[in-house]
């Protein structure tokens, strides 16, 4: 898939350089407000100190657990601190909002707490886990409907509907009290630790979170390094600062359905431009490796944008030894069936998972020997498709192979060329092989 911004500008860079005159609408004392208003609403999410990533960093890592929220996720702080702010005759009219799932579920839980009456747009791509967290934590406060394939489908349906009806918008990120209520996460870690980490990093869709941090940790510790971490098939907010402004990506990855944002937000965008933070892409296959590593070692059930800041650590951040750096696990609401993919793009993103397209001859023993003479003594077919043609010498087969380490791979590719079937690997870049994903 093209990915957008080109690959010279997905490492990371401070965006200082690109400030911006635009008139700042979020500031710190808007976020201790919004911090006010949330304290009997939103959970004292713990700061969790992580072994496994201060092992391998050589730096104190701790891990801020907005999975742990009543809707397992911090969006609940910006969807409540705009609600809770409309007055009566606005509330009368109801509200209307459009998520990827986990502003939803805010959006949902404030209604129910406020009394608000409510809908939700969210795209088909949902995962049917948030649909019916949506569902429970709204009852019949909230209506559910689905709309496009991308959250930019269900923004642009649920702006339609708010014009029509006179119902408040409350978008998903792009609004001054939206921003202000998730900013509250910074404010949050800074109290419970009890001083200024040297580090914050958090995860990035149309930059909600990483807008409110900026707003509130600039004017109330400045001395703090802010990285904003985007998917690398999702990077709107790297195309917004590559442009001047806001873009509409031409393609997206929606795997890190919780952040895969089309467009960057025209209220967040000259937040972030203004400020000294830094933004990094991750590949989506090493987010389903963190996934999978903080759920494994850590006991952390994360959604994939829940693991975007801790997959930031390491290759794609240089961090010096003894920093103090805090993650935002910014959501855990991961449906179980998606746990298959979320392995494979693992494995393939950690070069043991490779695909191949076999011409084996049509003939007695050959698949015997393609196993015999090609095949390592720890290498694995997990996948077999095989098409016999009668009237051709040879019949086509796609055949994926597991390797027990990526070191392997240069052997079997070795192996594979002295072999008497013509073996062609499918490229990561081939439709074919996003097909298999």
């Amino acid at each position: 898939m093209p990915r957008w911004p080109p690959d010279s500008f997905l490492p990371s860079r401070r965006l200082g350089c690109i400030r911006q005159t635009a008139r700042v609408t979020v500031d710190a004392a808007m976020v201790d407000a919004a911090s006010g208003r949330l304290a009997e609403v939103v959970a004292n999410t713990p700061i969790e100190r992580n072994a496994r990533l201060s092992e391998q960093l050589c730096a104190d890592v701790w891990l801020k657990r907005e999975d742990l929220q009543p809707v397992r996720s911090y969006k609940l702080r910006g969807a409540y601190n705009l609600i809770a702010q409309l007055d009566a005759e606005t509330r009368a009219l109801g509200v209307v909002g459009a998520s990827a799932g986990n502003h939803a579920q805010g959006l949902a839980y404030a209604c129910a707490a406020l009394g608000v009456q409510g809908r939700v747009y969210l795209p088909r791509t949902t995962p049917r886990q948030k649909r019916d967290r949506i569902a429970v934590l709204g009852g019949e406060m909230v209506e559910v409907i689905l709309s496009g394939d991308t959250y930019d489908d269900a923004s642009a349906a649920a702006s339609v509907d708010a014009a029509r009806s006179g119902a408040q918008l409350v978008p998903a990120f792009d609004d001054p009290r939206t921003i202000a209520g998730q900013g509250t996460v910074a404010k949050d870690i800074v109290s419970q630790l009890g001083f200024a980490p040297d580090m914050l990093v958090v995860p990035v869709g149309g930059g909600g979170l990483l807008a409110g941090t900026v707003a509130w940790l600039g004017e109330r510790h400045p001395g703090v390094r802010i990285v904003g971490v985007e998917p690398a098939g999702a990077a709107c907010v790297a195309a917004a600062l590559h442009a001047g402004g806001p873009v509409t990506l031409p393609e997206l990855d929606s795997f890190v359905d919780g952040a895969a944002v089309r467009r960057a937000g025209d209220v967040t965008y000259p937040l972030i431009a203004a400020s000294s933070a830094e933004l990094v892409a991750v590949d989506e296959g090493r987010v389903c490796t963190e996934m999978l590593a903080l759920y494994q070692s850590d006991g952390i059930i994360a959604e994939p944008a829940g693991a975007l800041a801790t997959a930031a650590l390491g290759d794609s951040l240089q961090i010096a030894a003894g920093t103090s750096v805090v993650c935002v696990v910014s959501g855990g609401n991961n449906d179980v069936s998606r746990y298959a993919e979320v392995v494979e793009r693992a494995l393939v993103h950690e070069g043991r998972k490779h695909y191949f397209l076999v011409d084996f001859p049509q003939e007695p023993g050959a698949l015997r020997r393609f196993l015999d003479e090609v095949l390592g003594p720890d290498d694995d077919i997990t996948l077999f498709e095989y098409v016999k043609r009668s009237n051709r010498e040879t019949g086509p087969a796609l055949v994926g192979i597991e390797l027990s380490r990526p070191e392997d791979l240069p052997a079997l590719l070795a192996r594979m060329e002295a072999s008497p079937p013509h073996i062609e690997q499918v490229s990561t870049a081939s439709p074919l092989f996003r097909f298999l994903l």
